[in-house]
């Protein structure tokens, strides 16, 4: 990450934000959400470098998820943890979470897939090495910890052209000629998927509350026939009902989502008319840990990813509903498009951190 080039972008990101859109519809929050203090902050979910790190810190996006840890129990120490933790304090950001080694990988490529494969005695073992990782976590002073179930990994069907001629991200079910095979794991039914999340989650939760660490799924990226799923895979927490069983299976306030915004309104028809209702239901509940800040153009099964003020969402009422539920952790950018010239994202990723910063500006003015 080069510091020079995204501090010359980030006022880009700032000047990009329509407050008269902020401002509208804040009636509708009610005076009582408005006056509500803004306890949300931005953060960031990739490298923690320490490019990255002065670059967050000038930006002024003190909270961080560090990057990639793999399954080594190694880095996984209570000693390693903690240097890692006074690494990224050092540049005046605060480590709030890290990723254990359960990607958005297909099942052929994660790290632990014995878990999801349930092939035993393998299968406990891992589970075991989740749970040490979040008691070491717990001891290192680390608050969150992110993860996936997934058997298909993240499914796009292509690119096409955005504003300025960008590249985006996009998936059409309609349009992929026809299913590709079975993933390793073979026809996974409904009821095989939950059994195997539910043994999953009875063995870590408990961990979880006695360590004080929150563990927070990632939703299925995207949602996919409900009826059908994909490649022989019912993706139970790709839907809305999912996710609320999700967060049922195992009660604890240890026990919620990563809420990936993009993700959710992947599974909606009409997402900016059914996404607040959503935060709504999870954030009122204490199970949005962490918020992926992401826009679409489109719904269910045909969307396309988009730069935050671009896309059918409205984001500035999303981030008032935050507030309304009394959502206090990350706002973080997630996917973003290519740009010709934008090495890695950076200029995208700056325009991202600028736009959300001036959103939570103007609604600490609004409180």
């Amino acid at each position: 990450m080069k510091r020079r080039e995204f501090l010359g972008n980030i006022a880009t990101g700032a000047a990009a934000v329509s407050l008269s859109g902020c401002a509208t519809g804040a009636a509708t929050a009610g005076t009582t959400a408005a006056k509500r203090p803004v306890s949300m902050k931005v953060g960031h979910q990739h490298d923690h470098s320490e490019a990255t790190l002065r670059t967050l810190a000038a930006f002024g996006v003190n909270h961080i998820c560090s990057g990639h840890l793999s399954a080594n129990m190694d880095e996984w120490s209570v000693d390693a943890l903690t240097r890692l933790r006074q690494h990224v304090e050092s540049f005046g950001v605060q480590l709030d979470a890290v990723p254990l080694p359960m990607s958005s990988n297909e099942i052929s490529k994660a790290e632990l897939p014995e878990i999801l494969l349930a092939k035993d005695p393998a299968r406990d073992r891992a589970i075991e090495n989740i749970r040490q990782m979040i008691r070491n976590c717990g001891r290192a002073g680390i608050p969150l910890v992110k993860y996936n179930l997934t058997f298909i990994g993240v499914v796009r069907t292509g690119r096409v052209p955005g504003r300025g001629g960008a590249s985006l991200s996009h998936f059409d079910y309609a349009a992929t000629k026809q299913e590709p095979p079975l993933t390793e794991a073979g026809a996974v039914s409904e009821e095989v998927y939950w059994d195997r999340i539910e043994y999953f989650l009875k063995r870590v939760v408990p961990v979880a509350e006695e360590a004080k660490v929150r563990i927070a799924l990632h939703p299925q990226d995207p949602a996919m026939p409900r009826e059908t799923g994909w490649r022989g895979v019912h993706t139970v927490l790709g839907s809305v009902d999912g996710l609320k069983r999700f967060v049922a299976t195992v009660p604890s306030p240890y026990h919620g989502l990563n809420f990936c915004q993009g993700t959710v309104s992947e599974m909606l028809a009409k997402p900016n008319d059914e996404i607040h209702d959503v935060i709504r239901y999870f954030g009122s509940r204490g199970k949005i840990f962490n918020v992926h800040f992401r826009n679409i153009r489109g719904g269910y099964l045909k969307f396309t990813e988009t730069l935050p003020d671009d896309g059918d969402v409205d984001l500035p009422r999303a981030l008032r509903t935050y507030r309304e539920v009394g959502f206090d952790g990350m706002v973080m950018p997630d996917h973003v498009p290519q740009i010709a010239g934008d090495t890695g994202g950076q200029k995208a990723f700056a325009f991202c951190f600028g736009y959300i910063q001036a959103l939570l500006q103007q609604l600490r003015a609004e409180a």
